[in-house]
């Protein structure tokens, strides 16, 4: 069993606070979020403490972390969060859901994979990555760093998602497509070819919105 540190208090951080704590062999013992965001001193029963001062309170030779966050400005927020807590020298836990389908996928770390996931056979994972629940990630992909699926993405066959991107509820990716850095994909949209580096796409078939940057859209 290892000890946890969840980085936030919001929830994201306390649907993951349930998820280790009923469906995992670790043990939270603490939350942190930056000193200026800390407005209580105590979550579920657990002390809150400043992140600037996490690796003195809890050190990295004892604890390990974790950083389930959102998508929010493309994944570069998680990713800052990840880099930061990284060169404080703590090691990351992933959380897979017992619920969730796999065949000896590779997976990074970092990940949060909750349930009704199906990932199919030799397609790899990458670092800090989040599939919340009910996604189809085909085989023969490769989901690479920083990305973020919400629920009932469709990822067919043979795709390379490239980091930054983000699915939103219900989008379906066509068999052997590439997805760009930092492409987002709207609800129910349904891409068909390759997408371009931080383009916004909506629609059936998806079209890329003109003059909008996925980073400035969320």
């Amino acid at each position: 069993m290892a000890k946890i540190i969840v980085f936030g208090v919001l929830d994201t951080a306390e649907l993951a606070h349930y998820y280790l704590t009923h469906d995992s062999e670790h043990e939270v013992v603490a939350f942190t979020v930056n000193r200026q965001y800390i407005e209580q001193d105590n979550f579920h029963g657990l002390p809150v403490v400043a992140f600037e001062d996490v690796e003195t309170l809890f050190p990295p030779s004892e604890y390990k972390f974790f950083a389930p966050m959102t998508g929010r400005n493309m994944n570069r927020n998680r990713e800052a969060i990840y880099n930061h807590a990284k060169a404080k020298g703590y090691q990351f836990i992933s959380y897979i859901s017992s619920r969730a389908t796999l065949f000896n996928n590779e997976i990074g770390e970092n990940c949060f994979i909750l349930e009704d996931n199906t990932i199919q056979p030799f397609t790899t994972i990458g670092n800090n990555v989040v599939l919340w629940s009910g996604n189809h990630i085909g085989h023969h992909g490769q989901i690479k760093d920083h990305v973020f699926f919400t629920s009932h993405v469709v990822l067919s066959g043979h795709c390379v998602v490239e980091s930054y991107s983000f699915f939103g509820v219900n989008a379906t990716i066509r068999d052997y497509t590439t997805i760009a850095q930092g492409t987002l994909v709207g609800m129910a949209s349904a891409i068909m070819k390759e997408t371009e580096e931080w383009g916004v796409y909506v629609g059936n078939p998806a079209k890329k919105v003109p003059g909008k940057l996925s980073y400035e859209a969320y």
